[in-house]
């Protein structure tokens, strides 16, 4: 009898066993669509602003939620103090999800993510817990701009500088890059289209290094710097130090065998502060030689701004280091401790041979309005003792970035004069991505000290430089521009 009753009863067990084999492999298989009870759990493992956090308005830009399984955005449900804002996956993991973050200084904030919000890529009834996040930002720090240059006492320079220093929020002071050589053709040529003459002329050393007598460029004529300067205008001065592409090369009369790129070169940074190399030798050769002609202007009583070592840190500052990520000029390929004491040495030769007229401006990089991809270029900084004024260079950047960086650079520089020290479209060629109308930049909040456009003979403008006659004529008859008929110190 017990026997007989076996069998029924296993199969009815087994019938049953099969059925649930079956409904778990439908739940595992579908989209989540098919049942009640989500495949997954969802939960948070991490987020980049912890609770009650006090961060930087300017450089947090970002909230990111990182979970136990890869996510995705349903596209509402989430709110920064109460105002919708849209959220995206993380560009480098489908695991973690950004909220974009829009901050203002000394201020409390509340992150609220609703259930259903973030959901399970495969399941879309898995949603992620509801979240709620409390944080502030520090209080904007208060912006006291040193009353003196760090090292400049002529009587033309302390004029100088305290003229810049008097426009500093009030104006933004305009000039143009000279064409390559030692000349101010390219202000003649935007007076030529707007009536109006650049404040600033910015001369560059970059041909300093080829030997006398060659015919083309005579950095000892200084007639094309003192005629600008009689006429009103501010002198820039900047370096684009080139170096040999090694030991045994010889520099052309044509200026040929140099370069600035360390990929084309076997001049070492570091060993430029080593005595007895061939690097020392040249370094303080070729220092010599631009100190000549800055004590020659300093005898005429000019004084001007001096930009050396720009750009220093290039793509170093990437989180996510690779074959690109280096520093595109030799000053930088060494790294921020070389760049620091190679600009130190160069303040302090410059000092002992008795220059006294110039404004120094350091460059920074800062991270491209990159926080989640750059670090900030902090290490590069040679310090509030060698330097008197930050540059930040921006090509093709609309007003709503340029005030992202200027914001940033002031944050973190607060007794610093922050000014433009290149701009131009975002490319080769005038089809590149144009740069922000200056007056638009003004009025975002982007108030640059200076700003100076870089030039471009291709262009194909009337001024032969890297914006449009449109954007020349914008900014000359903004008041908000200061030009040379208005430089008076």
């Amino acid at each position: 009898m017990k026997q007989k009753l076996f069998y029924p009863i296993l199969l009815g067990l087994l019938t049953v066993f099969s059925l649930g084999l079956t409904a778990c492999g439908d739940d595992d298989g579908g989209s989540g669509g098919g049942g009640d009870t989500p495949t997954v759990t969802v939960s948070l493992r991490s987020q980049s602003i912890s609770e009650g956090a006090e961060v930087d308005a300017a450089s947090t830009i970002v909230l990111t939620l990182s979970y136990n399984t890869t996510v995705k955005v349903t596209g509402t449900g989430i709110t920064l103090n109460g105002a919708s804002v849209t959220a995206k996956s993380n560009p480098t993991t489908a695991m973690a999800v950004d909220i974009p973050l829009t901050l203002e200084a000394g201020t409390s904030y509340e992150v609220k993510v609703a259930k259903n919000a973030i959901v399970a890529t495969g399941d879309a009834s898995a949603s992620a817990p509801e979240f709620t996040l409390h944080f502030s930002t520090k209080a904007k720090p208060a912006y006291v701009i040193d009353a003196s240059p760090v090292v400049a006492t002529t009587d033309a320079a302390v004029r100088l500088y305290s003229f810049f220093r008097e426009q500093y929020g009030q104006k933004v002071i305009s000039s143009v890059m000279a064409d390559v050589a030692w000349n101010y053709s390219l202000a003649e040529k935007v007076h030529t289209l707007t009536g109006k003459y650049p404040a600033m002329n910015c001369y560059d050393f970059i041909h300093i290094q080829v030997p006398d007598g060659n015919g083309w460029i005579d950095y000892s004529n200084t007639k094309p710097v003192t005629d600008w300067a009689n006429a009103g205008g501010i002198v820039q001065l900047m370096w684009h130090f080139n170096v040999p592409k090694s030991e045994t090369t010889t520099i052309g009369m044509d200026g040929s065998g140099v370069t600035c790129s360390p990929s084309e070169t076997t001049f070492s940074a570091s060993n430029a502060l080593k005595e007895g190399t061939w690097e020392h030798e040249y370094f303080y050769a070729q220092m010599d030689r631009v100190i000549a002609v800055v004590l020659n202007l300093q005898e005429a009583g000019i004084a001007a701004t001096w930009r050396p070592f720009h750009e220093a840190a290039g793509n170093a500052t990437a989180k996510q280091q690779a074959s690109w990520t280096k520093a595109w000029f030799w000053w930088g390929a060494d790294g921020p401790d070389t760049f620091k004491s190679l600009w130190i040495a160069m303040f302090d030769y410059f000092k002992q041979k008795g220059v006294k007229n110039l404004i120094w401006i350091w460059t920074t990089q800062n991270y491209n309005g990159n926080s989640s991809s750059y670090n900030q270029d902090s290490d590069w900084y040679p310090g509030t003792s060698y330097c008197d004024m930050v540059a930040r260079d921006l090509y093709g950047y609309t007003a709503v970035q340029n005030l992202q960086e200027f914001t940033e650079i002031q944050d973190a520089y607060p007794n610093k004069m922050v000014v433009l020290g290149e701009c131009g479209w975002d490319g080769s060629d005038k089809t590149g991505k144009p740069q922000g109308l200056m007056p638009d930049c003004w009025s975002q909040g982007a108030k640059w000290g200076h700003f100076m456009v870089w030039y471009d003979g291709n262009a194909g403008n009337n001024t032969s430089t890297m914006v449009s006659d449109d954007w020349w004529k914008d900014a000359m008859s903004s008041p908000n521009v200061m030009t040379r008929d208005q430089v008076i110190y």
